[in-house]
């Protein structure tokens, strides 16, 4: 008999858990049950996939069971450490807010506030006016405007500007961003017509004049009447189109639609208010003649979940007037938070030190060397060790690019897969991941607050 099937006749049935000391303290019931038999799918499937080679403890297992079902009982949207190294993960909450923003939320959550209301005049106002100013004072933009996220951006832009007309883009910029959303499927959804030029890799400004000439052509005979609404150019997100490539320069799109008297409107994605790695900045665009430019919040801005729209005054007066507005506009917590942190690149080189998605960012070889080293000092050097490793922004930001980082990697008596699902269990999940089966923790996204507890949840592998 195999070493797996020897295994697995050892697994202990549901009632003699359900008996048990540690999990017979919970109030029975079908929910106790299920969470029994979960802990037991799990074990067997770490036996078949050799995961395992010892029997863990029968109160072991029944403390894994205690564990996941008060876990039950916890709220489902709560903290996690961040040990991947990639700074805004979609899938663990993107950005984290500076201090400034979370008393900023916390201010305006316990008590009323002028949200839309003007306290000098004593009557009703508009929530855009919270952080307009700021946007246009930072980017140089006429107008500013903000919705729940950038998608709902292109959405609302799209829909004033160019509702049942035509839309250009490049073939290349035809992305697909997380979650299947597609940029042609938002297009459709607001009411415009996608026309594609150029190829995947290849872009000419020609292009673009030709699409324009066209779309007059086919639908009128007077050549004065422009049917295209609009010029989009979309920044790529998650991926990068390298080698024999051609795009035309912001500033050949502006001229070209100002030719043709049609708005310029760049998706902008992630939207740096300051120069980080040689990435461009909203102001650049506004600079290039850009008529609307959208982008998020809650990445390389370093804030809330949010979709900033800046430009020109005509064109956000009609999205601030469009019924989609209302449905896409942003909350009074999330407002508050995008204003703390606006108001923090008022000072560019404080923002670096106090926002911590650009803090991350630029954290220098030799200070993450050096808290790699702290971390390893406080697990244990019998069991963790530095080592180089890569980084990234996440987010759909800075594609394609790694910065060096120091990882610690973590050996014990359990497998690397094994020991990183210990690490995500605990009340606090510590999310790691696993390269050349090595469970590794990246200090770039870690906090040395954190490192007590990190080392608590690896000595309790002793005990399974």
């Amino acid at each position: 008999m195999s070493d797996k099937h020897s295994l697995l006749r050892q697994i202990p049935k549901v009632d003699e858990l359900l008996f048990h000391p540690e999990v017979s303290s919970y109030s029975p019931g079908a929910l106790l049950t299920a969470t029994v038999r979960q802990v037991l799918d799990n074990l067997r499937n770490d036996i078949e996939q050799g995961a395992i080679e010892t029997m863990p403890s029968c109160d072991s297992i029944a403390r894994e069971i205690s564990l996941q079902f008060s876990q039950n009982f916890e709220p489902n949207l709560r903290r996690v450490i961040n040990g991947t190294g990639i700074i805004l993960h979609t899938n663990i909450g993107r950005a984290p807010l500076a201090k400034e923003a979370l008393e900023a939320i916390t201010e305006t959550a316990r008590d009323y506030s002028n949200l839309e209301y003007d306290i000098s005049i004593g009557k009703r106002s508009s929530r855009h006016v919270h952080v307009e100013d700021l946007l246009t004072q930072l980017t140089g933009a006429e107008a500013a405007m903000v919705v729940n996220n950038n998608a709902a951006a292109v959405l609302l832009a799209l829909a004033a500007v160019a509702h049942h007309k035509d839309v250009i883009v490049s073939r290349g910029e035809l992305v697909e961003i997380g979650g299947s959303f597609r940029i042609p499927d938002v297009m459709s959804q607001s009411g415009c017509r996608l026309v594609e030029v150029g190829t995947t890799n290849k872009t000419h400004i020609a292009d673009y004049e030709k699409a324009l000439l066209n779309t007059k052509n086919h639908y009128s005979i007077d050549p004065v009447d422009n049917f295209t609404g609009a010029l989009l150019r979309v920044h790529t997100s998650n991926f990068i189109i390298s080698g024999f490539t051609t795009k035309p320069a912001l500033t050949e799109l502006a001229e070209i639609a100002r030719k043709y008297s049609v708005p310029l409107i760049e998706d902008l994605g992630s939207g740096c208010m300051i120069p980080i790695s040689g990435q461009p900045t909203v102001a650049d665009s506004i600079k290039a003649g850009v008529d609307i430019v959208t982008f998020s919040g809650d990445k390389l801005l370093g804030g809330p979940q949010a979709g900033i729209i800046v430009g020109k005054q005509e064109y956000i007066a009609k999205m601030k007037s469009h019924p989609l507005a209302r449905a896409l506009r942003m909350d009074k917590l999330c407002i508050a938070a995008l204003e703390a942190t606006l108001r923090l690149y008022l000072n560019p080189e404080t923002a670096v030190e106090k926002i911590p998605t650009l803090k991350m960012l630029s954290m220098e070889s030799a200070t993450l060397h050096k808290k790699a080293k702290k971390l390893v000092k406080v697990l244990g050097k019998d069991q963790a060790y530095v080592i180089e490793e890569a980084s990234q922004a996440g987010g759909g930001a800075m594609p394609g690019e790694n910065m060096a980082t120091a990882a610690v990697a973590i050996k014990t008596k359990i497998s690397a897969h094994a020991l990183e699902r210990h690490f995500r269990s605990g009340p606090v999940a510590i999310i790691g991941r696993i390269s050349r089966d090595i469970f590794l923790l990246d200090v770039r996204t870690l906090a040395e607050e954190d490192f007590p507890l990190i080392a608590a949840r690896l000595k309790e592998v002793d005990s399974i």
